[in-house]
């Protein structure tokens, strides 16, 4: 897999990732520049200095780095169970979200809000790509995300855990009025569709986000950074 940019490649090293190979373009000879190849000294990554035509070629947008790397390595659900970061579990569950864009956002705000981790759909679901990647700015290298192959499945072995599963959709119970404490995975629906409807009646409860213009709905990437966060509040009040 390529990724670039130069935030994506040097979070890749800082992670420890596998890296077969790092590219810089050979006008570039600036102090990050210099923390790029130190890094890859110290991990033993090969780096070499291209002309910018040939990262051109490999990814778009990619400020002068770009870095080949292993395919993402999923997690598994038990993985993320015993991820524990806190007393309790708090999990996101992505249902059929389909733009990487969207989904590199949501790792993102996850990393940053310390979720144990993201549940998604092998089928129907956008899987790590590149496009994910450097939207995560980085944050992926620290995200455990596990691939099921029913979301609904999923759910279940979640409540034989004891994690309080909720779906987040415009007809429910006010996100704030919620008791978001404990064990703790909320489902965020995709795109067009939101949260399937068997998955909705097999959640514990449905939550919504209070919406006070004329618009009814949020990107999925920023309501997701608004549930998480108001669960994050709750934690720590």
């Amino acid at each position: 897999m390529i990724i670039s940019g130069k935030n994506s490649v040097y979070e890749a090293l800082n992670a420890s990732k596998t890296i077969n190979k790092v590219m810089i373009a050979n006008y570039i000879h600036d102090e990050f520049s210099k923390k790029i190849v130190e890094k890859c000294k110290q991990n033993k990554v090969r780096f070499d200095f291209v002309d910018k035509k040939q990262l051109d070629k490999l990814a778009e947008h990619n400020q002068g780095y770009v870095a080949e790397v292993t395919d993402f390595n999923y997690s598994t659900l038990e993985d993320i169970l015993e991820n524990k970061k806190d007393d309790y579990n708090f999990i996101v569950i992505l249902d059929n979200v389909q733009d990487p864009h969207n989904f590199g956002s949501i790792i993102r705000v996850c990393e940053c809000a310390g979720v144990d981790g993201i549940i998604i759909e092998s089928r129907r679901s956008c899987q790590v790509n590149e496009t994910v990647y450097k939207t995560s700015c980085g944050a992926i290298n620290y995200v455990k995300i596990a691939k099921v192959t029913n979301i609904n499945e999923a759910i279940r072995t979640l409540q034989k855990e004891n994690v309080w599963v909720y779906a987040c959709e415009a007809d429910g119970e006010n996100l704030s009025k919620t008791n978001l404490k404990g064990n703790i995975a909320i489902v965020m629906g995709s795109e067009g569709e939101g949260v399937g409807k068997l998955t909705k009646q097999l959640c514990d409860g449905v939550i919504s986000l209070p919406m006070y213009g004329q618009v009814n709905s949020l990107n999925v990437s920023t309501a997701t950074s608004a549930v998480v966060y108001e669960i994050l509040r709750q934690r720590k009040n």
